[in-house]
């Protein structure tokens, strides 16, 4: 998000899904749609049978990078240097869209000046890439009339995460693809409405709508419309707090549809941290790792009891109606409500189209946006106004930033915090598989899934497994400077030679509790793929 808000303005895609299906080049990078996003997967796979080139940037061979025309199958952490080695390419052969620069960016000098460092024998020696290969996905993505950018966590979830989403803008900005249908950054969210929960102000330096905490006029309309003063000072990021907390300086968390002890990194250390509290409230549908560490724990509402919206991430605000009233009795912001009453701030709505009328007033982005307009459409943010139509493409005019222009942002590679070595010779690479969702407290419950997908494999490339004198379904130890597991060995290409894959769904074999504790310095997004690690049978 801090990424793309920098060079472009606003931290959110710029495209609709619908528009995917007439992009003539795609450039999938650091993401597995078909496992981590299948409604995502099938609108790409409209372009694709349409006859769309694909160019997939992943360490790992997916189901689309086995189907690529271009698979630039970089070392994990080597983004940087991969993206500025492709803008060196297309600025030399003179495929850059002069005019877009010229009229709608600044900077450029300073990028030029940059890439021009990132020659084909030095990035090919950094990602490991082909230079044939980064030659010809230069060439297609430049020469394309509809190219888009779609990303997912493996840009993200870097120790750099921040500055790879720059380095994605980069490209886009100087082949122009950007601004028009069926082109742009389409940036895929983690999980369903990790959009509107950003957009709506959990980020320690903003208030809803991305107006920041420091902005005395953004204060004061808060202020005037709940009643209270508000301090300009910026908060702590949620993996600050947990850090806090070993050090005993902070004292309570209440915890809303999280699990942190499972799916945080690092994970025997934020759970030092949650014992270190002085008090837990947990608030979820069901039990988690987490939930073991609560002082309270609190019922939550699935998605069937609610009653709001969910904003997706084109930026598209739909309204969700509950099917049945919450089993524990109360909707979840009727409890926040209720808590925050009883802690000396009256709160009280009496429908949540009544928090829509108020988010309408205070955030302008969502300033068109009602119950009454959603009861038939969906609305795509910015809807500035009440007859606004919403904006199924961003920056056709302006960018969202001082004087209209892009920003160019000239990036080194970055090493990641950790990658490996002598003594733990395997990167890491955590993600998801198709079949589960997240932590699996929901998906693990479901007897027809876990007939497909039981336990939690490590996938290792042939080679290494005939190395290791390892065979598939055997039962290994894989350590690292922080913890030990015991998980069983799947044998696949899909990994390459030095990379194994693991998911966080099973809290019996947690990848988490190998996984580092580095993270972007912007953000606090912990860099979840890649760290050292060892097998041993």
């Amino acid at each position: 998000m801090a990424g793309l808000a920098t060079s472009l303005g606003a931290g959110a895609a710029t495209n609709s899904l619908e528009q995917m299906k007439d992009i003539d080049t795609i450039f999938l990078f650091g993401s597995n749609p078909t496992e981590a996003h299948p409604i995502v997967s099938l609108h790409l796979k409209k372009a694709l049978f349409k006859g769309a080139k694909l160019v997939v940037g992943d360490p790992r061979k997916t189901w689309m990078a086995k189907r690529a025309d271009v698979w630039l199958n970089l070392k994990p952490g080597t983004n940087i240097a991969l993206l500025n080695g492709i803008i060196n390419v297309i600025l030399k052969n003179g495929w850059e869209n002069k005019e877009f620069i010229k009229n709608r960016t600044e900077d450029f000098k300073e990028l030029k000046v940059k890439v021009k460092e990132y020659d084909l024998k030095k990035v090919e020696k950094i990602t490991g890439v082909s230079k044939e290969n980064i030659i010809e996905a230069a060439r297609l993505y430049s020469h394309a009339d509809k190219a888009m950018i779609v990303y997912g966590l493996g840009v993200t979830e870097h120790k750099s995460g921040t500055e790879n989403a720059m380095a994605i803008a980069n490209l886009a900005l100087v082949c122009g693809h950007i601004g028009r249908p069926s082109t742009g950054i389409m940036a895929l969210r983690g999980q369903n409405n990790v959009q509107g929960s950003s957009d709506l102000g959990p980020l320690p330096a903003t208030l809803p709508g991305y107006q920041s905490v420091t902005d005395r006029k953004s204060r004061l309309k808060f202020e005037k419309a709940w009643g209270v003063s508000m301090s300009p000072k910026i908060g702590l990021k949620s993996v600050e707090m947990l850090d806090e907390a070993i050090k005993k300086k902070f004292k309570g968390l209440f915890i809303l549809g999280e699990d942190p002890a499972q799916t945080d990194p690092n994970a025997h250390e934020v759970r030092e941290a949650l014992k270190s509290l002085d008090f837990l409230v947990v608030q979820d549908i069901f039990l988690t790792e987490t939930t073991k560490f609560a002082d309270v724990i609190l019922p939550g509402a699935s998605f069937a009891e609610k009653d709001g919206t969910f904003t997706n991430g084109e930026r598209r605000v739909q309204r969700i109606r509950k099917a049945v009233k919450p089993v524990a009795g109360k909707a979840e912001w009727e409890v926040i409500c209720e808590i925050a009453t009883r802690m000396g701030y009256p709160m009280h709505y009496d429908h949540p189209s009544e928090i829509m009328d108020e988010i309408a007033s205070l955030v302008p982005i969502y300033g068109g946006i009602s119950y009454d307009r959603l009861e038939n459409e969906s609305l795509q943010w910015p809807c500035p106004t009440k007859d606004h139509p919403g904006t199924t493409t961003l920056y056709t005019d302006l960018f969202s930033r001082p004087g209209g222009l892009a920003k160019f942002m000239a990036l080194d590679q970055k090493e990641p915090g950790e990658k490996a070595d002598k003594a733990y010779p395997f990167n890491l690479i955590t993600g998801r598989r198709r079949e589960h969702y997240n932590n699996g407290s929901m998906t693990r419950r479901v007897r027809e899934i876990m007939e497909v997908v039981s336990e939690e494999l490590i996938e290792i490339n042939p080679e290494d497994a005939k190395k290791l004198k390892i065979k598939d379904g055997d039962n290994v130890k894989v350590s690292s400077r922080r913890g030990k597991i015991k998980v069983k060995v799947k044998v696949t290409e899909k990994s390459q030679k030095g990379n194994v894959f693991m998911t966080f769904h099973f809290p019996n074999a947690l990848s988490n509790f190998l996984t580092s504790g580095h993270r972007d310095p912007i953000t606090g997004t912990p860099e979840y793929k890649i760290c050292g690690v060892k097998i041993e049978k």
